[in-house]
């Protein structure tokens, strides 16, 4: 596509000798903005928001950081924790900056072997990662007393973007099919059978002190449906297609016949069955998985997704006493604001409403409303600049109506979904390499899912 580079036309005011003209010497030169393109503000917002993932990663490791906050100030000890599902993202933002320019290459495939490097030598639990990850170190950063040890729901959005960038560059020079197989062998090391602890369900959580004291069977609907995909896929640790028929979708106890807005939810959405979950639920899953045109015996994906992106959406405009609007809207889990004014971490959306709204939330969902996310996009950039950029892209959370507030600080959870969505929007190229690779498509064919547009059959 072409890109218009000239952002600001500049004109030069010179006196010719009316008063008018005179009143004009002492404004000497003025530097107009000129409106981006929709394009180009893509643009701006892509490659701004990768500066996460390039810039700020974990520098040991080249993983994604957990949180970045341009002011320096961390919770102690948390400045080199590196995120195990956000590192996904940020494989693909990765593949997403060589194919859009934003780095070269050499470059991005220097970075992608120094990562498979360090996590070939980094803490596994039955092949699994842990959600958290000491960048300098390798070993596991509890994420709570009993989760030290494999998060297999982390693992599976690590393992999306390993796939990804295996079939990005497996075809290329020696170099590039050497770190395919460095990411290849690390995938198929994973065993997924292990995390169903013999019973036809996925478990979350394993650890070599508390075993499964965690308990958290996967069961629909979140944002776990790609850990399934996954599981089914290995050819090394596949599981059986029960486990998620009776496990995931509970015996067909996952199919919702509720509306809200006269939009069909389409599943059952977990502990918020009204108006579904976080919006987040909408994306992580799908940054590899396409849900154009694929379906199941349980839902259509795309309708899912788009339905529970709208319904989002219609909520924030039934609730302008929050300050949302049509081109301010958008709620995510994200950073939060606490009563008391400090800074916390919160689940947004309909059924939880805190007035704060998270521009992950609008951004990622372009693939499903890009009329409805571009307005916000717009508005941010053009109208709350000042308040809402920094050198990562849009800050983390915003409370602009009602406190003036926004959450200075990034996580690599919102801000991967975010490059990754927006690229998918305009090129599809992420979802094509995750859904043509033969495993995932063994995988989904295994579970009964159709895709005309992959033809999964």
């Amino acid at each position: 596509m072409v890109r218009i580079s000239v952002l600001l036309l500049v004109f030069t005011f010179f006196g010719c000798g009316s008063n008018a003209d005179k009143s004009k010497e002492n404004e000497g030169e003025k530097a107009v903005a000129v409106k981006l393109t929709d394009e180009e503000l893509l643009t701006t917002v892509q490659k701004q928001t990768f500066k996460y993932f390039w810039d700020y990663a974990e520098p040991n490791s080249g993983l994604a950081r957990e949180r970045y906050h341009p002011d320096g100030v961390y919770p102690e000890n948390d400045a080199n924790i590196v995120t195990t599902g956000g590192s996904g993202f940020g494989l693909m933002a990765v593949v997403s900056g060589m194919s859009q320019g934003y780095i070269t290459k050499e470059k991005g495939v220097e970075r992608l072997n120094k990562i498979a490097d360090f996590l070939g030598k980094a803490d596994r639990f039955h092949g699994a990662w842990s959600h958290w990850i000491d960048g300098n170190t390798g070993k596991v950063k509890p994420f709570g007393t009993k989760d030290n040890g494999g998060d297999l729901v982390e693992t599976s959005f690590l393992v999306a973007g390993m796939i990804t960038v295996r079939e990005y560059l497996k075809d290329g020079s020696d170099k590039e099919k050497a770190v395919a197989q460095k990411y290849d062998a690390l995938w198929k090391g994973v065993d997924w059978q292990w995390y169903t602890n013999n019973k036809n369900v996925l478990y979350w959580h394993w650890s070599p002190t508390y075993d499964w004291q965690m308990n958290f069977p996967l069961e629909g609907y979140n944002e776990c449906l790609i850990t399934y995909v996954l599981a089914a896929s290995s050819p090394t640790h596949s599981i059986d297609a029960k486990a998620y028929h009776e496990g995931w979708a509970r015996s067909g106890e996952i199919v919702s016949s509720k509306t809200k807005y006269n939009i069909p939810l389409v599943l059952k959405h977990n502990g918020a069955q009204e108006f579904g979950g976080p919006l987040f639920w909408a994306h992580y899953s799908y940054v590899g998985l396409d849900p154009n045109q694929l379906t199941d015996k349980y839902a259509n994906y795309w309708d899912l997704n788009v339905n529970q992106t709208k319904i989002n959406y219609e909520y924030c405009l039934e609730n302008p006493k929050n300050g949302y609007t049509a081109d301010y809207w958008g709620l995510s889990a994200s950073y939060s604001r606490n009563p008391d004014g400090s800074i916390g971490y919160n689940a947004h959306m309909p059924s939880n409403d805190q007035g704060v709204m998270s521009p992950t939330a609008a951004i990622s969902s372009i693939v499903y409303t890009p009329k409805e996310s571009m307005a916000v996009i717009r508005n941010l950039y053009d109208n709350h600049k000042k308040e809402t950029w920094g050198n990562a892209g849009f800050y983390d959370a915003l409370s602009l109506q009602n406190n003036n507030w926004a959450a200075k600080r990034y996580l690599a959870i919102d801000q991967g979904p975010e490059v990754v969505m927006i690229e998918n929007y305009r090129t599809g190229l992420l979802w094509k390499l995750f859904m043509n690779a033969p495993e995932v498509k063994q995988g989904l064919v295994k579970l009964g899912f159709k895709s005309e547009k992959y033809g999964i059959k």
